[in-house]
This record gives structure tokens, sequence and C-alpha cells, in this order.
């Protein structure tokens, strides 16, 4: 399978992010509702699975289908653009501006909860033969998410919040971290495997993933669930973006983009006329005799004594 390497792979994260801002209207629209409405079937048999397994782990191993589906197809989602747009911007690629990249944010949100929606109208009707009886045991346990995760979060007042903010950063720290490993592999088989690891993580950690809650609470209050609109918005929705927000880019786009995109200066012993060795700071590939790797690791023994080396 074919590997690519950390600093190849942050210039395709710039260069994916730079052809998101660029994307029409419509475009966008369409690829964010097509990728929440996979992401979310993804949901749905995942908790379909666990129900009538009773196998919670069952579910989480099978929920990254619809994940590894939408990208392999190049569709988006809220929390990938979190990640790639920001690096598109700071790399000042031409028409990766603030305001590109805050209409991208706007246009995938509402493709997404637009894509969400639709599944979740459709399995409410699958779930209750059309509204016509009760819900199913599975359309029960969406429900039961439902209430747990937005009355269960507001039971512990600010601690609770907190705790909400948190699982939707630890959330996106994975997913992003699956939106990112899908371009690590140009085979296929390699682009699922890479994807499925951090993704069925997540979902068995049951962190908070505002895409797939835009399935689980709008199903949850079709089909009765003890819960409200503003529940949902306060408690749930609201919050996790902000997390995903934050875990996306703070600790998967950033770093990444930081140290393989702008590495700083090595260190590197230099031994100079007067036969002393001190530390000198150099910018990747630029030591005479030092043979560096494309990401910028040495790949001979830097503290090897050499003749005096100009640093320009």
């Amino acid at each position: 399978m074919s590997y690519v390497k950390p600093a190849e792979l942050v210039t395709r994260m710039v260069d994916a992010g730079a052809y998101k801002l660029q994307l029409s209207t419509r475009d966008t629209l369409l690829r964010a509702f097509m990728g929440a409405a996979f992401l979310t079937l993804g949901a749905a048999f995942a908790v379909t699975v666990s129900t009538n397994t009773g196998q919670p782990l069952l579910g989480a191993v099978l929920f990254p289908v619809g994940f590894v589906i939408l990208y392999l197809f190049g569709y988006d989602l809220l929390t990938g653009v979190f990640t790639l747009g920001p690096l598109a911007v700071l790399d000042k690629r031409p028409g990766a501006t603030l305001g590109a990249m805050f209409r991208n944010w706007g246009l995938v949100f509402l493709g997404n909860f637009g894509g969400a929606f639709l599944i979740a109208i459709l399995m409410a009707i699958y779930f209750t033969y059309g509204f016509s009886t009760e819900p199913s045991a599975v359309g029960q346990a969406i429900g039961e998410i439902g209430h747990g995760r937005t009355v269960g979060y507001a039971d512990h007042g600010a601690a609770g919040m907190l705790t909400l903010f948190i699982r939707g950063v630890l959330c996106n720290w994975l997913v992003s971290t699956g939106v990112v490993l899908s371009m690590v592999s140009d085979n296929v088989v390699g682009k699922v495997l890479a994807m499925w690891l951090p993704i069925m993580l997540f979902f068995y950690m049951g962190f908070e993933h505002s895409i797939v809650n835009m399935f689980l609470f709008p199903s949850g209050l079709l089909l009765g669930a003890d819960f409200t609109i503003m529940d949902y918005l306060i408690w749930n929705e609201i919050p996790t973006v902000i997390g995903n927000l934050v875990g996306g880019l703070l600790f998967v786009g950033l770093p990444l983009y930081f140290t393989y995109g702008r590495p700083a200066a090595r260190r590197v012993r230099v031994k100079s006329r007067a036969g002393k060795v001190a530390p000198a700071d150099v910018p990747a590939q630029t030591v005479s005799g030092v043979e560096t790797t494309a990401s910028g690791e040495i790949t001979t023994d830097s503290d090897v004594e050499r003749e005096p080396v100009s640093v320009g």
C-alpha cells in the first residue's frame, strides 16, 4: 500500500482546504448535503446493530461505513472543513480569505443539516410505520440518546456544559484525524483502513459529533423523546460545534501544519575553526553535508564533526 509522508500530507491538506474554499455555492451545499446523509445513515446502522445485538462495540466497529463512503466520494462535513479551511488561509493561498472560509463553513453547516434532517425524517417513518405505531426498539433507543445528551448534561449545570464541550473537542480530534488520514494513501484499501480506526474510536467512546447529532436529536424529537428544540440547541448542538472546531483545528490541523508545513530551524552541532562544537539554528535542508528527508528528518548523524559550515 502507498504511504504519503507527513510533509507531503500537509501539502495535500492545504490544497484540499484551498479547493473547498473556491467551490461554488451549489457544489458546496450539494456535497455537504450528501456527506451528512451518508454519515447519518451509518449512524442509524450503528444504533440498529447496537440495539438489536446488545453489543455497542459491534455498532462502533461498523459505524465508519458511512464516513468512508462519503470521503471516497469527496463529500464534505463541517468537522472536516473546520480543520482544512484555516490551513489554506494561513498558507495565504489565492482566494483563501477569512471571508471565504466563513462562507464555506456556513454553507457546509446548512448542507449538512439538510442531509441529516432528511435521514432523520426517513428513519422516523421507518421506525414507526409512517407514524402509525409506537417507535421500534431502535427508535426508542435513539430517543433515549437525545434525552440523555441534552437534559442529562443540563442536570449537571456548568459541569455538564464543560463535559459536553470536552466531548466535542475529543470527537473532532479523532474525526479530523480520520479526514487527514484519508489522504495518507493513494490506495483505496489504505484509505479505508486509515480512516476506519479513529472513527470507530470516537463513536464507541460516546464523543459528540455535531453532524451525527443533527440526525440523532431531530430523530428523537420526531419520535416523541422528552426534550425540546431549545434543549437540543443549547445543551448539545451549539457547544458541540464549538468543541468540534477547537478539537479539529487545535489538535490536528495546526500541529501538522506548523511542524511539517513550517518547520522551525533544527539545532545542529557545528565545529568552528577554534575547535569548539556549538549548536546553531539551521533552516531545514540547508546544512552542507547533512542529508535530510522531505519532512526535515536528518538521515545522517548530526553530531559528526565537520569543517565550518556557512549558514545563510
